[in-house]
């Protein structure tokens, strides 16, 4: 995606249109190990479970109003990996809570690619433009996961993925209302509406 790709959908999209930022990732039992304080003379001890390396899936949505009035965050939980189908329900989930015209911006990801997931976005009236190839760091939803990893779920275990599930929805909600931090993850990516 140049500089005028986005210029230009931008355009489109008028004083009220709203760009979303939309990216996938993994949550493990096992959790980010990260510094940690603890009183002298005692290691701090992350307790989880022995070989368990089950996961979920999850699809995250960062979406600024071109007038800089509002942002907000959406996510969706999977037991499984992301693929057509899903994407194509989270589109739909996106459409019942964004009005007007929408810019989709998200990486190369083949279930973004297929036909169905086209169609979806052309039943919307919606555009979608692709991110260049390994340039993680302009998609302002690939900072929602650091953060959400490096700060609610580091150094502590779950037990089931059930918790885990919750954990990561306590994380989105209180990113949720803090709106200079959902500006930062924008001004991170180098861009501004």
């Amino acid at each position: 995606m140049g500089e005028g790709a986005l210029a230009r959908a931008k355009k489109n999209l008028g004083l009220k249109g709203t760009v979303v930022f939309i990216d996938e990732t993994g949550f493990s039992e096992r959790p980010p190990l990260r510094r940690s304080w603890a009183p002298r003379g005692e290691t701090p001890v992350v307790a989880m479970r022995g070989r368990s390396w089950r996961r979920v899936s999850a699809i995250g949505a960062l979406s600024y109003r071109i007038d800089g009035s509002e942002s907000r965050v959406f996510l969706c939980m999977h037991d499984d990996n992301i693929r057509t189908a899903q994407v194509r329900r989270f589109v739909s989930h996106l459409r019942r809570h964004l009005e007007g015209p929408v810019l989709l911006i998200w990486d190369g990801l083949n279930a973004h690619r297929t036909l169905a997931v086209r169609q979806r976005i052309a039943e919307c009236g919606w555009q979608a433009e692709r991110l260049p190839a390994y340039a993680p760091e302009l998609n302002p939803v690939e900072g929602l996961w650091s953060w959400t990893k490096g700060r609610a779920l580091a150094n502590r275990g779950r037990e089931d993925l059930g918790l885990l599930m919750d954990a990561v929805r306590r994380a989105t909600r209180r990113v949720r209302r803090l709106p200079s931090v959902l500006g930062g993850l924008l001004a991170k990516a180098g861009l501004s509406l």
